[in-house]
């Protein structure tokens, strides 16, 4: 028997066995297209160039099979990617005993290793939909007081051009602002504290970085190696601990007496914790989460937002009159920033062009047909091509060009319907926060915060960038479309 027939005959018993390995691999989602490999090992190819191409893998996909679902294979998992207002709307009407969102996030961001003993109730979310969205006006003056005090600190006046490089910057400022409202003073300006929060932040970042080169079901031993975010928890209760239990101890003295009672985050957490007969051991980690998006995303934001504004300084002057006629008549107040429609578009715009790729993130938990005919598996992450529709030209004109006003020109002449394009609105076609009941829940407060804060910048400096009229482009990660850290923003004490 000579080598050629050898070869075939190996290749008669090996292609078979390949073909049912792969098909046991894929599983039922043999039947869903896919954009790069899906045989085994060419899927890893796949799966490594999505790390540096996953915009463009994405946007293939969306035109290929917009109104549709494809799949794309990532190092952990495939993942299910729908495609379409249409389609974003039927997985945002899915009900949670079909898909969920928090298995998606735990999936996801790998909470029991990024925030420790992290509960399956996170009833912080409610706290922040019933308590932290409700007192925004109540809080307001404190967000304002803040970004001022964080500001001189940060970006202090000067005559002649200064360089900042803003997401760090941004990072702190943001991070001080928002602990204002989450632990008050004087913790909010506690350096130990801010450095753990940034730092806890980052941690999360990479923790998840770390275990996407694991496969799912390696994680708990991976997670044994992982304890940054675990030393920040620990480090975290020596700073918060004893500050949670002397509320607890003047909340069982005072009662409804206690007359200074504190009215941040920390305080409504402390009370729904204690109303489900927690202890303070979960009130920490919770903290930690909404440390984690409000500063990560919160600063990425606003330094895109930033990057613009630097790059097309023909917006300012435009901005700076909106914000003075409101601020005149209205002072510092949640109200006034609800009447600044055209800074409200400029912030809309920015994170319509530059939000991560995608969004409305569940988790299959049994078998989801949908409209299509297309069967998707329990036990799939499922996730919409956000970046995709933000820049389909069916539903945005010239949609790759940054039109500040865009929004607050389709606000006009809409009567009852003037809220639908607001910085925080939700639709199918504009998912930067997600959609449906699931969507952000904290994305009222950062938009005021974020709204106070480029106010605040433009009454009082000029910006712009050494390279006057060109943004730096945006970096793509994954899914992450993240702010070029290398490139600074000029400010100088405002001159007109």
């Amino acid at each position: 028997m000579g080598p050629p027939l050898l070869i075939t005959y190996a290749l008669a018993v090996l292609l078979p066995v390949l073909y049912l390995f792969y098909r046991w691999t894929i599983g039922s989602l043999y039947d869903i297209p896919t954009i790069g490999h899906s045989a085994p090992l060419l899927s890893f190819l796949s799966a490594r160039k999505y790390v540096r191409h996953a915009r463009e893998m994405l946007q293939k996909g969306y035109e290929k099979y917009k109104g549709g679902v494809f799949k794309i294979a990532t190092y952990e998992r495939w993942l299910v990617v729908v495609n379409g207002p249409r389609m974003v709307d039927e997985l945002r009407k899915l009900p949670d005993d079909q898909v969920s969102f928090f298995d998606a996030s735990e999936d996801i961001v790998h909470l029991s290793h990024t925030f420790g003993d992290f509960e399956k109730d996170p009833f912080h979310i409610e706290v922040i939909r019933a308590h932290l969205t409700r007192h925004l006006a109540s809080v307001f003056a404190d967000i304002r007081e803040e970004i001022v005090a964080a500001y001189n600190d940060l970006i202090p006046l000067s005559e002649d051009w200064t360089p900042h490089y803003i997401l760090p910057t941004m990072q702190q400022i943001v991070a001080r602002v928002s602990s204002r409202v989450f632990v008050g003073l004087p913790m909010c300006r506690h350096k130990e504290y801010l450095n753990l929060a940034i730092k806890h932040t980052l941690q999360v970042m990479n923790t998840r970085d770390v275990l996407r080169w694991w496969p799912e079901w390696l994680h708990p031993v991976a997670g044994m190696f992982i304890d940054e975010s675990r030393r920040s928890v620990r480090q975290g209760l020596k700073l918060l601990g004893p500050m949670i239990e002397e509320r607890i101890r003047k909340m069982k003295e005072d009662g409804n007496e206690w007359s200074d009672r504190p009215n941040d985050l920390l305080q409504w957490i402390i009370d729904a914790a204690l109303e489900k007969g927690k202890g303070i051991e979960i009130i920490l980690p919770m903290i930690l989460s909404v440390n984690f998006a409000a500063i990560h995303t919160s600063s990425n934001s606003f330094t895109h937002a930033m990057y613009y504004l630097a790059a097309y300084p023909q917006y300012i002057k435009p901005l700076r009159h909106e914000i003075e006629t409101v601020i005149k008549e209205e002072g510092w107040t949640k109200g006034a920033m609800q009447k600044l429609r055209k800074l409200d578009s400029f912030m809309r715009e920015s994170q319509r062009l530059s939000g991560g790729l995608v969004s409305v993130l569940r988790k299959t938990l049994v078998p989801v047909t949908l409209s299509t005919g297309r069967c998707i598996p329990a036990g799939q992450i499922v996730v919409a091509a956000s970046r995709a529709i933000h820049l389909d030209p069916e539903t945005y004109p010239d949609p790759e060009s940054f039109d500040p006003f865009r929004f607050s020109n389709m606000r006009k002449g809409e009567g009852g319907e003037a809220t639908k394009h607001q910085f925080v609105s939700t639709s199918p076609n504009y998912i930067p926060f997600g959609h449906g009941k699931h969507a952000c829940p904290g994305r009222f407060f950062a938009a005021n915060e974020l709204k106070a804060m480029l106010a605040h910048t433009i009454l009082t400096y000029d910006v712009k960038l050494e390279k006057e009229g060109v943004r730096p482009a945006n970096l793509f990660v994954g899914e992450s479309c993240v702010p070029n850290p290398y490139t600074p923003v000029l400010f100088r004490k405002r001159r007109d």
